[in-house]
């Protein structure tokens, strides 16, 4: 079952989907480890960024596994 170019597009949106995710997870660190900061525990990090990671996989499955008729037929 070869990957055809609609599983192809899928895959690379969910990379770039997947990127995004990681991209909203970083940061809300301290440069000073002696002080604490709150803002790593908001809810962009601790909700929005893992739904985004998880749709991103989502998508590639879809785009490795789904069954796409070819264009044309």
């Amino acid at each position: 079952m070869p990957i055809t170019w609609k599983g192809l597009k899928l895959l690379i949106v969910g990379v770039v989907v997947l990127f995004a995710g990681y991209i909203l997870m970083a940061g809300g660190g301290s440069d000073d480890p002696a002080v604490f900061n709150p803002a790593m525990f908001d809810f962009r990090r601790l909700v929005a960024a893992p739904l985004v990671i998880l749709c991103g996989l989502i998508i590639e499955v879809v785009g490795i596994m789904g069954i796409f008729k070819k264009e044309g037929k």
